[in-house]
């Protein structure tokens, strides 16, 4: 779609919105401003056939203009006096008539202006053409969010503190509300609207040339295929992340271009399976997700291979109880009803909470117990009951309302599933830092042995400590030497992480990922070969990033530190390194 087409399309619904609000003030207010013009038309007009007198005696009516002014401040309680002459007692008679008629008719009026404003429908269309207005003047990239519930809020959080401007909607008044409180730093206009209609879209800026992105986090499942939906035909070109628990939902989505879905139980899954089957890969993917200056903590705890008990088969225990068969290890599923469990589980029927139930699964033969129902109460007391049959399990709990995170927090648990924290944790790292999401992927396809080569290597050149990520292009407009070597076909990665006031020396900094156009190289050695265009993550101590900035940006230092050739006034390459 092109620009002026969509300028087009925002502007007529900014004007559809303001043409709601004007009609519905119009419609409500027809018959109190009709009673107030009879009430004053026939005050003017009566006032001019009340007879008078002069001072001298002389018959005397006003005129229309002298009516219409006197009955004028009369109306509006001012009250001057009586003009031009003191009026005979038939003019104060029918001044008497008129006050009495235009109290009724104002506190009429009144009424009906109250009773607007406190209308749900008036408010709805002012809240709308407001927000229309507040999002078409929207002079910089934001998100459009749908759905502000807990992931929503916990995501929008994430978002602000790296200062991403959202747009958000939600179908809960009790939500937005909540939006207009809370104290971001970017403002985050919000709207209540449902995500299955087009134009609730287009009013929260789908089709705003600023728009850079769709997140479809609503608890609806076909309420956030419905959104991708739209923004697959209304604009094609937005990169969209949707939520969904269902496969079929997930295929669906998938027909509607490329959009980046996230699947909790799936994902913590993934992350669980990595905690056990590549301890180091996970320990440097949690590292490097981590806030800067984390320490790297040791490898955790984790269960030998051995059968694990399954409490729940449920969504969550359905993906579970599938994940580890496909890394072939045993699973016990205890669930009240016959289920079509696949091939390999053993199925003891039963309710889990029940003493005598887990007794039966042997747990002093299993290596690890998932509570997976989707009941708060239920997974704590099988927690804490199968503790006592075996001390040692690796314990897994499914948490499913924030408000009960201290019960579970008191009962150290090796691992916790919070649905809402996991996608709003997801989401952020696509958003903020694409190119470290890439990175993370490619990691996760790993053995341990080569992120334990990685984990030697950043400890090694950066501590023990979370180091710095940054991103460098590599174009070469602002330093021509750049420009020529990327050309050359002849510079390599280990020439460019010199130090620039002693090319000897390396920088502290490890670069992580690769990027030329769609293809992505990991962790690549010293003698990779850059070109224009390229993009790196790097990971680092922040003197390591500030000189090889100084590096790419001052032709006199990146020609010592590539070429090593002095360009210049050894004084002022010198100074220039030294400048942060």
């Amino acid at each position: 779609m092109s620009q002026h087409s969509t300028s087009l399309s925002l502007q007529a619904e900014d004007n559809a919105q303001s043409s709601t609000a004007v009609f519905l003030v119009l419609r409500r207010m027809r018959a109190p401003l009709l009673v107030l013009i009879l009430t004053f038309s026939l005050s003017v007009f009566g006032m001019t056939l009340m007879p008078g007198r002069t001072p001298d005696g002389k018959p005397w009516t006003m005129d229309v203009f002298d009516s219409f002014y006197f009955m004028s401040y009369t109306a509006s309680t001012i009250g001057y006096g009586e003009i031009p002459y003191p009026f005979s007692p038939a003019q104060r008679l029918w001044v008497t008539i008129c006050i009495y008629l235009t109290v009724i008719a104002w506190a009429y009026a009144i009424g009906a202006v109250l009773a607007l404003l406190g209308d749900k429908g008036f408010k709805t269309a002012l809240s709308a053409q407001r927000f229309t207005r507040v999002v078409r003047h929207i002079r910089e990239p934001f998100q459009l969010l749908v759905g502000f519930g807990q992931a929503g809020e916990l995501l929008a959080r994430s978002l602000d503190d790296m200062d991403r401007r959202l747009v958000a909607i939600d179908t809960d008044q009790s939500r937005i509300d909540a939006l207009e409180l809370a104290s971001f730093h970017n403002d985050v206009p919000g709207h209540v609207g449902d995500g299955r209609n087009p134009e609730e879209l287009i009013r929260a800026g789908l089709l705003n040339p600023y728009c850079s992105g769709v997140l479809a986090l609503t608890n609806d499942d076909e309420c956030n295929l419905a959104v991708v939906m739209t923004a697959a035909l209304l604009r094609p070109d937005l990169p969209v992340v949707a939520r969904t628990t269902s496969r079929s939902i997930a295929a669906r989505m998938r027909d509607f271009g490329d959009p980046r879905i996230i699947d909790p139980f799936d994902l913590f899954g993934d992350e669980l399976l990595l905690d056990v089957t590549a301890p180091d890969t996970a320990r440097l993917i949690n590292w490097l997700t981590s806030p800067a200056g984390k320490h790297l903590t040791p490898l955790p705890h984790t269960p030998g291979r051995g059968r694990w008990v399954v409490c729940g088969y449920g969504r969550f225990g359905r993906r579970l109880t599938e994940d580890l068969l496909r890394h072939h290890i045993p699973v016990t599923v205890i669930t009240p009803t016959d289920d079509d469990l696949p091939e390999g589980v053993t199925h003891l029927r039963g309710d889990a909470t029940h003493p005598d139930v887990l007794r039966h699964a042997d747990l002093a033969t299993a290596v690890a117990l998932a509570a997976a129902t989707d009941n708060d109460t239920s997974n704590l007391s099988m927690i804490v009951a199968a503790r006592r049959e075996n001390a040692g399990l690796f314990m897994v709990a499914r948490q499913n309302q924030p408000v009960n995170a201290p019960l579970f927090h008191a009962l150290h648990l090796d691992a916790t599933l919070v649905p809402t924290q996991l996608v709003a944790r997801e989401v952020a790292a696509r958003i903020g830092d694409p190119l470290l999401w890439r990175f993370v992927e490619g990691a996760r396809r790993e053995d341990d042995a080569w992120s334990q080569h990685l984990l030697a290597r950043l400890e090694h050149d950066c501590g023990e400590n979370r180091p710095n990520l940054w991103q460098e292009h590599l174009d070469g407009t602002d330093n021509p030497p750049l420009a020529s070597w990327l050309a050359s076909g002849e510079g390599r990665l280990g020439d460019l992480l010199r130090d620039p006031d002693d090319r000897d020396e390396r920088l502290h900094c490890v670069a992580l990922l690769l990027k030329r156009s769609d293809q992505s190289v990991l962790a690549p050695d010293d003698d990779e070969v850059l070109r224009h265009g390229d993009r790196l993550l790097l990971a680092g101590t922040s003197d390591a990033q500030r000189d090889l900035d100084n590096t790419l940006g001052v032709a006199q230092l990146f020609e010592y530190a590539v070429r090593g050739h002095r360009v210049g006034s050894s004084w002022v390459w010198r100074t220039l390194s030294r400048r942060s």
